[in-house]
């Protein structure tokens, strides 16, 4: 894919979440020019407040591996932010219900499937085989106003991925263990990490990647209004 020639229109159509990948590395050059497009994000001031670690080869798997024993040890989670994003209810949790249905059903694991829901959920610190993942986070200090601008750089980074032909995945479950992140990156305590981001070329053949989920009606979200 020549991202030169790819829409934004495209990028964001094409943009998904991808829960399996190819034993296939980006090549340097390509993992670049990336980021340094991802780079041109915008942000108050201009400040890009933006903290990106990208981890591949012995470092991925170094990572993969803490979180993994971590998780299967029942290690409590120590997130840098508690999640505040309160309880779904009405049409935001049916949405919620209906992806989660959508992912299950293509993996084939049941409701009442409990060791398969528990593997399921184990692939996210596997990081669906994924040859990188990104930890984004900022300054410990910053509140809720800087991390919309980290969002932004978020959607930049996804968009420019799939322009390339990478696929990618956020996981807020990236950022449950983030002194391991910190130590292996030379990190001070003062950066926190906020979310993380697997990603690289999608394995087709593997049956979560079949999930597909659509989104409201524009009037479900957008309102116009030009006069009184």
């Amino acid at each position: 894919m020549n991202p030169e020639t790819v829409s934004l229109a495209d990028a964001l159509r094409r943009r998904r979440s991808v829960r399996g990948f190819l034993d296939k590395p980006v090549p340097e050059a390509v993992l670049k020019e990336v980021f340094e497009l991802a780079q041109l994000a915008p942000s108050n001031c201009n400040i890009q407040p933006w903290k990106v670690f990208v981890a591949s080869g012995e470092v991925r798997d170094e990572l993969r591996r803490r979180m993994v024993e971590k998780v299967s040890a029942g290690v409590p989670m120590e997130p840098d932010f508690e999640p505040n994003a309160g309880k779904f209810e009405g049409v935001y949790r049916q949405r919620q219900v209906d992806c989660a249905v959508e992912l299950y059903n293509n993996m084939g694991i049941a409701r009442d499937d409990k060791p398969g829901r528990l593997r399921a959920q184990l692939r996210n610190f596997e990081l669906f085989d994924a040859p990188h993942v990104v930890f984004i986070g900022m300054e410990r200090s910053f509140g809720p106003t800087v991390a919309l601008d980290v969002g932004m750089y978020i959607q930049s980074l996804m968009l420019t991925l799939t322009a390339h032909g990478i696929g990618s995945c956020a996981q807020g479950s990236m950022r449950y263990y983030p002194n391991d992140v910190r130590e292996v990156f030379g990190e001070p305590d003062s950066t926190a990490i906020l979310v993380g981001i697997s990603f690289g070329y999608e394995d087709e053949a593997v049956a979560a990647n079949r999930t597909r989920v659509g989104r409201a009606p524009l009037g479900d979200s957008v309102a116009f209004r030009s006069t009184l």
